[in-house]
């Protein structure tokens, strides 16, 4: 029995698999076909994601990335069948741009009670070589459902967000959520943050998604952080060192 994970259901064939027990609060989420599965995103790494999957679903599965940090691509070592967008094959296939001390830090910055069988020591982060690169446009179809891939950087280069048209469903990765979206790292861009945030605006969105904290979020959150990017652009303060800056229901490190 695997206690670590949290499954929630979103319907009948889409569930949320969560690590509620970090500080992170990572989500990744198995979606089933009629033929087959996708799961975007696999976590932080320290447990088995895929003895998850396979209590949920019976179907072969492709792990699809939403971007290329070591909280979303942990358990990518469980599955034969991946896809990454072509801005980040390097890092996921060569040269992951944080080295390992930093992200152990990052894992263990906060107390948390791991699985019996994680050692921290023996962490690694996930290298190897992707079965399938993603560009902007393009489409996923899975049996009887589709994922159109956005190609949103920002938050990385390669950063994508995943919509599903028929259900109106946004899996948005870390380019909202409620909590700290993060633009400071040199390998992120705040300009490039706000575009994509503009870019999903227009999106007729049901349901969100998002790649960390609370699942009870109302899509129109992402009116309010455009509103919040465009406020810091007119004020010239989307630079990056200029800090942290508190909303009603999220803040932007930049």
């Amino acid at each position: 029995m695997n206690d670590w994970f949290t499954i929630e259901k979103i319907d009948n064939e889409t569930f949320a698999i969560s690590e509620y027990g970090h500080w992170e609060e990572t989500h990744c989420y198995i979606l089933c076909g009629k033929n087959q599965a996708v799961l975007i995103d696999t976590g932080l790494g320290v447990s088995n994601i895929r003895t998850i999957v396979d209590r949920i679903t019976p179907l072969p599965v492709m792990a699809v990335t939403t971007h290329v940090h070591w909280d979303h691509i942990g358990g990518h070592r469980y599955f034969d069948n991946i896809a990454v967008h072509e801005a980040e094959v390097e890092w996921l296939s060569h040269q992951f741009p944080v080295p390992l001390p930093v992200v152990k830090k990052n894992l263990t910055r906060m107390p948390c009670i791991f699985p019996n069988d994680f050692c921290v020591d023996d962490y690694t982060i996930f290298q190897g070589t992707p079965q399938r690169i993603l560009r902007d446009g393009d489409c996923l179809n899975f049996g009887d459902r589709r994922l159109e891939v956005i190609h949103t950087p920002g938050h990385s280069p390669g950063h994508c967000c995943f919509y599903e048209p028929e259900r109106k469903y946004l899996y948005s990765g870390d380019l909202i959520y409620s909590g700290c979206l993060d633009a400071f790292y040199p390998t992120t861009d705040p300009e490039l943050f706000f575009q994509s945030v503009q870019k999903i605006q227009p999106l007729a969105i049901e349901r969100l998604l998002p790649g960390h904290h609370t699942l009870s979020i109302s899509p129109a959150i992402v009116g309010k952080i455009e509103k919040a990017f465009r406020s810091l652009s007119d004020a010239g303060k989307l630079v990056q060192g200029n800090g942290i800056f508190d909303f009603e229901d999220f803040q932007i490190h930049i």
